[in-house]
């Protein structure tokens, strides 16, 4: 089938790429004329695991295009994906639609031939019935279903996400269209991946639930954590002993310095706003944002108590600058609120990431970023680890120890045990678990 994939972003690029090798004749479109040079040069602007290698080999084989051109790109499609960017929007915290509504005019103004027109990107719900109505408004005798077909690709496994999918969901009541999503999705079929039909505002509002589930799952067992830590219990061993009850799960139940990325702070903080404005308040969701929130920078006071107190004037290391391992993406990282409190606190903070330094220049100011672990280590007073990259697993103390003004170790991701820092002598703060080790 012939695909257009609007907007060539992280859900975009991954989105066309896995849907050219599939088979399909994907062309992404971008209005960013550099991006889209970057991308038919062989350069591919976003770091996700394997996908380099996904573009250059179906580009390789002319399944995979880019081009700044809409019209020609949507004029040919059988199917129109929007996947462009929905932001919060500035003062009021609602998701900013201006990307999905402008994409909208531009589509209708090019559609030859009955089109499925749908909507990958993570939107409230009742944004697909808006978009419908701009497409009928601006070109009424255009023949098009417009559906929603909400991602679920996790950053760091995108491609895997993609290919071996938990479910499809896809919201529509047009017999057509059911035909044609069935169709872009049916190489999946031997992996009898499931697909869920069912109408535009419910599949609006699926994407959103999860979302905000999994936040909330995140956020509990922060709380239990800090519960954990004053009165002597171990989170790690909580996590495990609830998450063996499958009506639970352990996936989401591992305590840390809270949630960031692009999805769940816009997309718990959108969901609040529906519910606001449809007088159907959700104070569970709201609880969790703004304990996320809070939690954050409250982890700079973890660093301050494992100085006991002495933090004014002293150098910090912090290794893991990105929200999550295997991905450049510093969007609501906590590295952020965690490195302004220790600066607000007097301290300067040395930084190092393995993917993520280029864009952490752009959003933390006066820190020395370092080439590695053990550069980022020397004469800080403490070394504290954000994000849990592999790299970051099989530290070798000694050497630290040696180049550090002193042995503090803050893990805020329960990397280590314990015990193992005491032998290496190391003082130790983590998460979730009675007190430092000295």
């Amino acid at each position: 089938m012939r695909v257009a994939m609007i907007g060539s972003g992280y859900v975009g690029l991954v989105s066309g790429a896995c849907f050219a090798d599939f088979g399909h004749e994907v062309t992404c479109v971008d209005k960013d004329k550099g991006k889209i040079d970057a991308l038919n040069g062989g350069a591919v602007p976003i770091y996700e695991p394997g996908l380099t290698e996904l573009v250059a080999a179906n580009v390789k084989a002319g399944r995979l295009k880019f081009t700044t051109d809409l019209k020609s790109a949507v004029k040919d499609a059988d199917a129109v994906f929007i996947a462009v960017g929905t932001p919060s929007r500035r003062g009021d915290g609602h998701a900013d639609l201006t990307y999905v509504f402008d994409a909208a005019r531009e589509i209708a103004g090019s559609i030859d031939g009955f089109t499925v027109v749908v909507t990958k990107s993570t939107v409230p719900v009742g944004t697909g019935d808006e978009v419908e109505r701009i497409i009928a408004e601006s070109r009424p005798e255009a023949d098009c279903a417009v559906v929603s077909n909400p991602e679920f690709l996790r950053e760091g496994a995108a491609i895997q996400d993609f290919k071996h999918p938990d479910r499809i969901v896809v919201g529509t009541d047009n017999e057509r269209a059911r035909v044609v999503m069935g169709e872009l999705y049916r190489p999946l079929y031997l992996n009898r991946s499931p697909i869920l039909f069912t109408d535009r505002r419910t599949a609006e509002m699926i994407k959103y639930a999860a979302n905000a589930f999994l936040a909330t799952k995140i956020t509990f067992i922060n709380e239990i954590a800090d519960l954990a830590e004053k009165v002597g219990a171990d989170v790690q061993e909580i996590a495990r002993g609830i998450g063996l009850d499958n009506r639970i799960g352990s996936k989401f139940l591992h305590a840390g310095p809270g949630y960031g990325g692009s999805c769940f702070p816009k997309d718990t903080l959108a969901l609040i706003k529906t519910g606001q404005d449809h007088a159907a308040p959700l104070r569970i969701v709201e609880a969790v944002a703004a304990v996320n929130d809070t939690r954050k920078r409250a982890m700079a006071r973890k660093v301050q108590a494992a100085l006991n107190g002495d933090i004014r004037g002293r150098s910090i290391a912090v290794l893991g600058l990105t929200f999550k391992p295997n991905t450049d993406d510093m969007r609501d990282a906590p590295s952020i609120p965690l490195i302004t409190a220790l600066q607000d606190m007097g301290a300067t903070v040395r930084a190092y990431d393995p993917v993520g330094m280029e864009q952490a220049r752009d959003v933390l100011n006066h820190v020395t970023f370092c080439d590695d672990a053990y550069a980022c280590a020397e004469g800080a007073s403490a070394l504290v680890i954000v994000t849990e990259w592999e790299q970051f697993r099989a530290l070798d103390f000694a050497r630290l120890k040696a180049t550090m003004a002193r042995p503090v170790l803050v893990d805020l991701r329960n990397i280590y045990r314990p015990d193992e820092l005491a032998r290496h002598g190391f003082a130790y703060e983590s998460v979730g678990r009675a007190g430092p080790v000295k």
